[in-house]
């Protein structure tokens, strides 16, 4: 039996990702256009038309991803015992396509929260069997462009849909309600890809001790993919919410209808670069991708830190983007290659679960800091933080990261 190629190895000539991981990125990819359409409304509309404070719209964005991550893990164990990834994920899907008309709907901060709450249920439902179903479709040594791939078609679906919210806040006269009711059709779109698109392989059989939703098959995962835990957490603590980079652009003069352009430079950034950056992981040194990434948000976060013009935020996102499509797909291959192939559902939702977590304490500091000291020390701190993930960095040695 050939021996399939390290990730220092060339990859074979002439080899191509298989359909199925084209099909499940642009179904991210719609789904993101509708999901960015709201959310880069939706700290204006929080804190224009409700009158949300910073911290109350931290705290909401920090709960919002928690509540996805929560539910990760249950839908990940849930995939792996059923077996059955894309059912799973066809639930999430469906159910974050029936929550969109709650936003436009929503009078009060409760009825925002709650529809945040409802639409993150479920990204958490799709989450990791999505993401186990990558690995499961790819062949090991393609593993880093799949999830690069993935990455970079929902990072275009991104920045298209702050993009469309930038025309089509300009089309209605900055009627936000308006444009939040058109961010229902791409997601009803992404569900139907899903059905027609994606043909789930057949899983191969586990022995009868190792199937169920028990803990022990949480000790079965190896202490490797432990390690890729913690790099999550630190890599998550590092930075925050992106609704942060939205405020920042408002708070540094950008009119109220290009707000969401910050969002739109950061995702073309992000989209540009996590296929390349999928393609190296497969073949150069992990670690220095890492480092490299980690680098990028230490100098977006000071730009953003110091910006006193428009201009200088967006840089800031632009490299908060690249640092995005550095790490992101990366992390995603760590998880599935150091966890046993049954097991895959449940490894992404645990590592989902406890960055998001990691996202909750970081957006709770983020929208105090900014609440009590200033924007600026929102950045600074997420600056110092990174920079001590960094130097982790530099002296990790570990052969599997």
């Amino acid at each position: 039996m050939a021996l399939m190629p390290t990730h220092n190895d060339p990859l074979p000539e002439r080899e191509h990702l298989p359909l199925g991981i084209w099909a499940l990125g642009f179904v991210s990819l719609l789904m993101d256009v509708s999901s960015e359409l709201v959310h880069s409304l939706l700290p204006i509309f929080l804190a224009t038309t409700l009158g949300a404070s910073m911290i109350t719209i931290g705290i909401i964005e920090g709960i919002a991803e928690a509540t996805a991550a929560i539910t990760k893990v249950f839908s990940g164990a849930l995939s792996d015992y059923l077996r059955k990834r894309k059912l799973v994920a066809l639930m999430g899907y469906g159910l974050a396509a029936l929550t969109k008309p709650i936003f436009p709907l929503a009078n009060t901060i409760t009825s925002v929260f709650a529809a945040r709450f409802l639409d993150r249920i479920g990204k958490g439902i799709r989450g990791a069997p999505r993401d186990a179903l990558v690995a499961d479709i790819t062949p090991a040594h393609l593993r880093g462009a799949a999830y690069g791939l993935r990455q970079a078609l929902d990072s275009v679906g991104a920045f298209l849909g702050p993009l469309f919210a930038v025309l089509l806040m300009l089309w209605f006269a900055n009627d936000i309600r308006s444009v939040l009711w058109l961010a229902v059709i791409p997601a009803f779109l992404s569900v139907l890809v899903l059905i027609i698109g994606v043909r789930e392989p057949r899983m191969q059989p586990v022995p009868a001790h190792h199937t169920g939703l028990g803990l022990r098959n949480y000790t079965r995962l190896p202490a490797r993919y432990w390690t890729v835990i913690l790099l999550g957490i630190v890599f998550t603590m590092a930075r925050f919410s992106e609704a942060f980079l939205i405020l920042r652009a408002q708070d540094t003069g950008l009119a109220i209808s290009f707000v969401p352009l910050v969002m739109i430079v950061m995702n073309v950034v992000y989209a540009v670069t996590a296929y390349p950056a999928g393609i190296a992981s497969d073949r150069i040194s992990r670690r220095k991708i890492l480092i490299l990434g980690m680098l990028m948000l230490i100098i977006a976060d000071i730009l953003l830190a110091l910006a006193q013009h428009p201009a200088m935020t967006l840089m800031g996102a632009a490299l908060w983007g690249l640092h995005m499509g550095l790490t992101q797909g990366l992390l995603s291959k760590l998880v599935a290659d150091n966890a046993p192939a049954d097991l895959r559902g449940t490894a992404f939702g645990i590592f989902n679960l406890i960055t998001g977590l990691a996202l909750l304490l970081a957006s709770a500091i983020a929208g105090a800091l900014w609440n009590y000291v200033s924007a600026s020390a929102t950045f600074y701190c997420g600056a110092a933080f990174a920079t001590l993930t960094l130097l982790g960095l530099f002296f990790y040695r570990g052969d599997h990261v």
